[in-house]
């Protein structure tokens, strides 16, 4: 099956909504080429960047389901190659 690699932009403002979506990556642990967590303390959010290299559907299906978590937010951009 043809992969893509995309970014998935999570924007976290509840803390307590991490466990959830650190449990929901880890499902997908095959496909992270890697991640990037930056605490923005002065906004009290943290941001988080995921790199995956996936079938469109499986990156798809990450990021939906990240961004249907209370306090998060997600968006995708995939690379055209």
């Amino acid at each position: 099956m043809d992969t893509r690699v995309a970014v998935i932009s999570i924007i976290v403002e509840k803390i307590e909504s991490v466990p959830e979506v650190n449990h929901i990556l880890s499902l997908y642990g095959n496909y992270i080429i890697g991640r990037l967590g930056i605490p923005f303390h002065e906004k009290k959010i943290n941001i988080i960047s995921v790199v995956v290299d996936a079938p469109q559907n499986i990156t798809n299906s990450l990021s939906g389901k990240i961004g249907k978590i209370d306090g998060i937010n997600a968006n995708t951009l995939f690379c055209n190659i």
